[in-house]
């Protein structure tokens, strides 16, 4: 079953020109990233350095958690504090000898500072590294940034990850890296089509114990899950690790060429790549096929929220038959996203950053049968008449690699099914 993918018609995106834009935009902070990296790491806590406005947002976000064994909280600083008339340091002591001495299960503590730390006048790195030497060698504590001036929402992640990357020992063993976090149900599937193309040993960051550990050399080949990680992949980078360039296991052709991409590295032969491959390809296939009826033809204008956009646009024209108008993006990173830039069709407008007004006036003038974008702008769009794909979805639904395809492609196809649904009773 050996099938090489045709570029598309009229060459790709790669140098295709990029509208950059720098104004008011919609979009999540880097507080919201816990809400799924707390799923994947069951021995770690997420303690956020932050106000009461952070603590309603984290609670509001994570709603759902409200019958589970809760994994974050906030240390919220009061008046006294952030005009400095209190100790800090002091009170983030207290919290932290408080929270560890209550959970015994915690193996590693993540300080997340809600705002710079000029704002909440703490160092928290420097109060990691003191924290970590005191509770030692039970718990690793670490810190990263998750506030919304610095980062969009996915971003927290990639900090979360970049700052655990330095903690890796060296090692000079030849292993793959797969960086990003999953949903353990489609790890377990990557790890079940890994092994039988005999690629090993797979490491993943983040592993789900704090006693799965593995290190890092210039031996490790590195690959990613996802297209937000930017500071995490330099961070390998500069422990010697080696990026194997890849379009994102998005959609049949993404997963196969993903996929590919690591067996040459690592040598599989083409004999036992489409051995093992094959039967998945084709079940992805047909479901793709499925839900591509209510997508094929129809426009889609991508608003800037995840970065997960390029790799999603690649998905829907190639796969399913859609036109791509405008592809907006936080941050387009071009190591990393130029395989998908290669397959993309020619003719979308590419946006970096945001001027949300300017770009809402785009998508009006454009009048494409999707919009794919964050919550706030959804319902506004929506009342307006048009079809909207609130683009958070996308981050917490399983939809990578084959046997998620189909519902991956079913994500976009429901809104246009639904709007279809209700002008038929609406005539009726």
């Amino acid at each position: 079953m050996t099938e090489r993918f045709a570029p598309p018609a009229g060459g790709g995106c790669r140098t295709a020109p990029v509208l950059k834009e720098r104004g008011q935009h919609e979009v999540f902070c880097g507080l919201t990233g816990i809400v799924w990296l707390h799923r994947k790491m069951p021995d770690a806590f997420f303690l956020v350095v932050g106000s009461r406005t952070c603590a309603h947002l984290l609670q509001s976000a994570a709603g759902v958690m409200i019958f589970a064994e809760p994994r974050f909280a906030t240390a919220i600083l009061e008046e006294t504090d952030l005009a400095g008339l209190a100790c800090a340091q002091e009170e983030l002591d207290r919290v932290v000898a408080e929270l560890l001495d209550r959970r015994p299960d915690i193996r590693r503590l993540f300080l997340v500072g809600s705002c710079p730390s000029e704002v909440i006048k703490l160092d928290l790195a420097k109060s990691a590294e003191r924290l970590s030497a005191a509770h030692a060698p039970h718990v690793r504590v670490l810190n990263y940034s998750g506030s919304g001036i610095e980062t969009t929402f996915t971003q927290g992640e990639d900090a979360c990850l970049a700052a655990m990357v330095p903690d890796l020992p060296a090692t000079d063993a030849r292993e793959l890296l797969v960086v990003g976090a999953l949903p353990d149900v489609v790890e377990d599937q990557m790890r079940a089509l890994l092994d039988g193309l005999g690629v090993g040993p797979v490491r993943v960051l983040p592993t789900r114990r704090a006693d799965d550990a593995f290190g890092v050399g210039p031996n490790t080949r590195v690959i990613l899950a996802q297209p937000f990680l930017g500071d995490t992949l330099a961070a390998l980078r500069r422990r010697g690790a080696q990026h194997l360039a890849a379009p994102l296991p998005f959609g049949e052709e993404g997963t196969t060429l993903w996929l590919r991409t690591i067996a040459q590295a690592f040598g599989v032969s083409e004999s036992r790549f489409d051995e093992v491959t094959s039967a998945p390809r084709a079940r992805a296939r047909a479901a793709v096929s499925r839900a591509a009826e209510a997508l094929n033809g129809r426009s889609v204008f991508f608003f800037p929220d995840s970065q997960l956009e390029i790799p999603l646009a690649r998905f829907l024209t190639r796969e399913c038959g859609m036109r791509a108008l405008e592809i907006g993006t936080p941050f387009l990173h071009r190591e990393i996203l130029t395989p998908e830039l290669d397959l993309l069709p020619d003719g979308p407008t590419l946006s970096e950053g945001q001027d949300v007004e300017r770009q809402l006036d785009r998508c009006r003038a454009a009048a494409p049968d999707l919009t794919v974008c964050g919550l706030g702008l959804a319902n506004p769009l929506e009342a307006e008449g048009m079809a909207t794909k609130w683009a958070i979805e996308l981050v917490f639904t399983p939809v990578h690699f084959y046997e998620q395809a189909g519902d991956l492609a079913q994500l976009f196809a429901r809104p246009l099914r639904r709007r279809a649904l209700l002008a038929r009773e609406h005539r009726a």
